[in-house]
């Protein structure tokens, strides 16, 4: 009996350690170094650097994030053909690649740099495709969870290493020099899909065969009543993170160096947003994701206000951006459980759902940086943080007053 029972349990062990979740830390770095170290943390200041203004630079943010919003038009041919961790690697590639010729031009605020970064960044969200569909085959419910929370820490503090790096060695490197320091940190950390465990091509059966059974998997998600309000959630503007990568070029305005962005917005940030990520791992599944979401929401736009309310001095920026970098960890964690909620299982579509709902959940980051862009023109330097924290408040309260009155609506229905 004693052997029968730990048979169970000793192949679950061996899933565990065979699947290593802990590799998607790495694997979504590629994007990570792009999405949130370049284009949502020091571009703005490299702009700066360079005389463009916050209000254009907010625009050029919001185009530049626009492929994490539709990246669901090319990302699911990472479902098909080759292997996705083989996809993953040629997509990181590509992307550093192309962005170390735009870092070539003399001006990244030229319409050429612009365009090589736009499909660098095209390149780049390939990565987080492949990702989804690798995580939605891991056979463990506890990978799972690992790798989620591996997948935001991860991203998170790769993302704000590359702040640092970029932002520190600005006064000491040429532009074209700083786009060779981007390049390796893309392409080095996704040679760890070479350690990932072996997983077929998916594209085995005919085209029509596969299509078929793709529209089976996404209407099953898609086309049902409970699907309208996690898509409200997703395309929310709460912890949309657009303050992230204009924050840097914010600092100017409150009197912080340069040197003090590298830190705050690099080092610091890649251990604050790591550590409310890993904060919010720890809450109770039985505390739901639709519930905790919108409430990380509201605690994140208390946090943007000390920015929008407080006095431009250092100390204020310094408080908070720290508060702000924690709660946007925590938020960016909590996404994930809403994500899987929605998706529900992996089936066959994995990276194609996936990169839909990814894509949704960064809409928010494209209109709400240009929304902030333009509250800097109009009101100044509070005005963007003010903008940021009001619609994030807004949109929180509403959605959380639906979950909690809808949930209990619906326990009084199965209780009649």
């Amino acid at each position: 009996m004693p052997a029968a029972a730990s048979g169970p349990a000793a192949a679950e062990a061996a899933i565990t350690t065979h699947e290593r979740p802990w590799l998607f830390s790495l694997l979504i770095a590629a994007d990570a170094a792009i999405s949130l170290g370049l284009i949502s943390g020091g571009l703005s200041y490299l702009l700066r650097t360079q005389g463009v203004d916050p209000g254009r630079s907010g625009s050029i943010i919001a185009l530049l994030s626009l492929p994490h919003a539709i990246y669901f038009l090319w990302g699911p041919v990472t479902d098909f053909w080759l292997r996705r961790r083989t996809w993953l690697m040629l997509a990181a590639v590509a992307a550093a690649a192309t962005l170390a010729v735009a870092f070539l031009e003399p001006r990244l605020g030229s319409h050429r740099a612009v365009a090589l970064m736009f499909v660098g960044a095209c390149f780049g969200v390939m990565v987080p495709a492949a990702c989804g569909g690798m995580m939605g085959t891991l056979k463990s419910e506890l990978n799972r969870r690992r790798a989620g929370a591996a997948y935001q820490i991860g991203s998170l503090a790769i993302g704000a290493l590359v702040v640092f790096a970029l932002v520190s060695l600005s006064t000491r490197l040429s532009i074209a020099a700083l786009g060779l320091v981007l390049a390796a940190m893309i392409i080095l950390p996704s040679l760890a899909a070479f350690a990932a465990p072996a997983q077929p091509a998916t594209g085995g059966h005919t085209l029509q065969e596969t299509l078929r059974h793709i529209g089976s998997e996404f209407k099953a998600t898609f086309l049902r009543w409970e699907a309208i309000p996690y898509t409200l959630l997703c395309t929310a503007p709460f912890c949309s993170g657009a303050l992230i990568g204009l924050l840097p070029g914010l600092a100017t305005d409150y009197g912080v160096s340069g040197q003090q962005v590298a830190w705050i917005n690099g080092i610091a940030g890649a251990l604050l947003t790591a550590a409310g990520a890993y904060c919010a791992a720890h809450i109770p599944v039985r505390f739901r994701a639709s519930i905790a979401f919108p409430i990380s929401g509201l605690v994140n736009a208390a946090a943007t206000s000390v920015l929008a309310f407080g006095a431009q001095r250092p100390a204020v920026y310094f408080t908070g951006t720290v508060l702000f970098l924690f709660t946007i960890g925590a938020g960016y964690a909590l996404f994930t459980g809403v994500i899987l909620k929605f998706m529900g299982g992996s089936g066959k579509s994995g990276s194609s759902r996936y990169s839909v709902m990814n894509g949704l959940g960064n809409l928010p980051v494209v209109y709400m940086s240009a929304i902030d862009g333009l509250a800097y023109q109009h009101w100044g330097p509070r005005g963007m943080p003010k903008a940021d924290a009001i619609l994030a408040a807004t949109g929180a309260v509403l959605l959380l007053i639906y979950f909690l009155f809808g949930a209990r609506r619906r326990q009084l229905k199965a209780a009649a």
